[in-house]
């Protein structure tokens, strides 16, 4: 099992971003899908999380800014990040808990640079 994740970048304030992670292998199910972020000397923190039904939860820190959500048939889930702000450099790690053909238990992706500056 794979998670690839894309479309971190750079960004003023204010701006937009949306991240993208597709899980990849013999796939039978994935449940949860999420995103967390880590910045420098601070702990992983969870960001946003869907459930396979479709349900979010979100940090209080990115309600009304940020939405997830997810493809089933792609197996894919997204984060469009709105009005963004210098506290959210970090970077962002999508999860996901996945049943292979081989396997099944919480898988990360790659991580992805989110930089809000001016």
């Amino acid at each position: 099992v794979q998670l690839q994740a894309s479309g971190g970048g750079s960004v003023q304030p204010g701006g937009s971003l949306r991240l993208s992670c597709a899980a990849a292998g013999r796939l039978l199910s994935i449940n949860d899908m999420g995103w967390y972020r880590q910045a420098p000397g601070r702990q992983r923190e969870l960001v946003a999380r869907i459930t396979s039904g479709g349900s979010t939860n979100y940090a209080d820190s990115v309600k009304g800014r940020f939405i997830i959500s997810r493809d089933n048939a792609k197996n894919t889930v997204y984060l469009q990040m709105n009005s963004l702000e210098p506290e959210d450099t970090a970077v962002y790690y999508c999860k996901a808990q996945v049943v292979s053909v081989f396997s099944s238990g919480n898988y990360w992706g790659q991580g992805t640079q989110v930089t809000v500056s001016s």
